[in-house]
């Protein structure tokens, strides 16, 4: 019987512990800063473009914030054998800001938004990628999961159970502008690590 691997490399786990307790640190001093760091679509129209980054490590309420960290460890238990800290820091910005982006520009009715979960699912996507790239099967498992997962979202709208639970409308399209960051992410990655290669020839 195979024991459990878990990706517990410092490179490998720092970067999720770090993102966590950045989570948690906003949680804890939310109701002062909320203001300041969600995403508003009018402060972003005054040029406040830092919510476009912090907006996804604030959470709605105590659930919101676990719902969002167990999804983390758990893409961390599955992906976190390819993680360090440059790569998720690519990931991590970039999908930041495509999410907030998209937001912004083709979701007009959605004035505000915070959580990690736009995130979650570039973060995701990037995985599965990286199964497929190292000749994994399940990537192709995953991605065609979170596919079906995305166009059942955009089809039957957000879930009122989840969002009763979190005290808010979930954001179905952070969800999709993240599942295609996630793919953008990956291509960025690439282009870095095979550039890093070339630099060692």
């Amino acid at each position: 019987m195979n024991s459990l691997h878990l990706p517990l490399k410092k490179h490998q786990i720092g970067p999720v512990l770090l993102m966590l307790v950045m989570c948690v640190i906003f949680f804890a001093v939310q109701e002062y800063v909320i203001a300041w760091f969600d995403y508003s679509r009018a402060g972003v129209n005054k040029g406040e473009i830092w919510r476009f980054f912090s907006a996804h490590l604030l959470h709605t309420n105590g659930n919101h914030l676990l719902l969002n960290g167990a999804g983390l460890l758990l893409l961390w238990a599955l992906h976190g054998d390819y993680y360090n800290a440059p790569r998720i820091a690519v990931v991590f910005f970039s999908s930041a800001l495509i999410i907030a982006l998209g937001i912004h520009l083709f979701t007009p009715e959605l004035s505000r938004y915070v959580g990690l979960s736009g995130v979650l699912h570039s973060l995701f996507v990037w995985g599965a990628l990286q199964d497929i790239q190292h000749k994994r099967k399940s990537g192709y498992l995953l991605l065609v999961g979170v596919a079906i997962k995305i166009i059942a979202e955009q089809i039957q709208g957000p879930d009122q159970r989840l969002g009763d639970w979190i005290d808010a409308i979930v954001a179905i399209d952070a969800h999709l502008y993240g599942a295609l960051a996630g793919i953008i992410g990956f291509l960025i990655t690439q282009l870095f690590m095979r550039r890093e290669t070339v630099k060692r020839r």
